[in-house]
């Protein structure tokens, strides 16, 4: 499904490719109360066509709740969330759609995803050959350690329709960053998956306007507080996952989320956002103490602490660290 809001610039694109999928894809087009023409340029889709391309309108409620819709009408075995402004490579997207027909019962299948950097024309490919059998349907027990530089985005998901709605995924409306429990929330209950070595999505990054640039961020903390918040809460990592890898994997995805929104507040430099770290860990501490030991401790949080104590503008620096690592921007 593709969340669209005001995308009128680029839907083209995108729609483009993920029609190539042909009529075993149902390509579900919400338009999340656009003032734009995107309206316009779905419904030239649906006419040209009408057994691939269908058009959900609704009333803005932000991209969580645009998927929100799209998983609630979709009637695919499979899942996947295509934003309006990133795109699908045909070759290595055909190659999915053809393994799939033969592996319907997989509950994930994970692939590499691109980052298209708009500001210097370069791309680079996420990959996971380090952690994942390539080909082989297995359990999270065969899943090898992720390294320092590496996270499971939306981007590199396909799930089963109907783990989605087992698992009663469910986004917040007119957050950002929903991404993240889109990646995250569903995990635990997937039991097999399976990784191929091709790279479909195409994520397009570093325009000015783009919510993971670093003043929008800034902005926009509180949503990212609320989606860090919503993963903690989610889970009892130490007693609600079976597996230990994919404990260890989410103690990690949760270190990252913790990491990129205190780096945030600090370097606002505005005290009024600097205490909402401290409110952040606080809540961490309360909630759970061992996770709190975990998250305090993890070699990047301990760096950012280090930093605030040394110099606050040594932050500024750590922040383009973090994004450099997690290929942010």
């Amino acid at each position: 499904m593709v969340p669209s809001y005001n995308s009128q610039d680029y839907l083209h694109l995108c729609l483009d490719t993920v029609v190539q999928g042909g009529p075993e894809v149902e390509v579900i087009v919400v338009d999340d109360g656009s003032t734009d023409n995107t309206a316009a340029i779905a419904r030239e889709y649906c006419d040209r066509y009408p057994d691939i391309v269908r058009l959900e309108q609704k009333e803005n409620g932000g991209h969580g709740s645009a998927v929100n819709r799209g998983l609630e009408v979709a009637t695919g075995a499979y899942f996947k969330v295509v934003d309006s402004d990133d795109w699908l490579d045909p070759t290595d997207y055909l190659s999915v759609l053809s393994f799939l027909r033969s592996n319907s019962s997989v509950d994930l299948l994970i692939t590499n995803y691109v980052y298209e950097y708009s500001y210097n024309g370069k791309h680079k490919v996420m990959r996971y050959n380090n952690v994942f059998p390539e080909g082989k349907v297995i359990s999270w027990d065969n899943m090898r350690s992720f390294r320092f530089d590496q996270l499971m985005l939306m981007h590199s998901m396909f799930y089963r329709t109907e783990l989605l709605r087992q698992c009663g995924l469910k986004l917040p409306e007119h957050t950002f960053y929903v991404d993240n429990l889109v990646a995250y929330l569903p995990l635990p209950y997937v039991k097999s998956l399976i990784y191929l070595d091709c790279s479909p999505y195409h994520y397009f990054i570093g325009r000015p306007d783009q919510s993971v640039n670093t003043q929008i961020m800034i902005k926009r903390i509180d949503q990212q507080i609320k989606v860090t918040r919503m993963m903690i809460e989610a889970y009892d990592v130490y007693n609600d996952i079976d597996y230990k890898s994919l404990r260890q994997y989410m103690l990690f995805y949760l270190s990252m989320m913790v990491a990129t929104t205190v780096t945030h507040l600090y370097i606002a430099e505005d005290k009024t956002l600097r205490s909402k770290a401290d409110e952040l860990w606080d809540y961490i501490k309360q909630s759970d103490k061992k996770l709190y030991a975990e998250l305090r401790g993890s070699f990047i949080n301990l760096c950012i602490d280090l930093a605030q104590k040394i110099n606050p503008r040594i932050l500024a620096h750590s922040l383009k660290l973090i994004k450099r690592i997690y290929k942010f921007s």
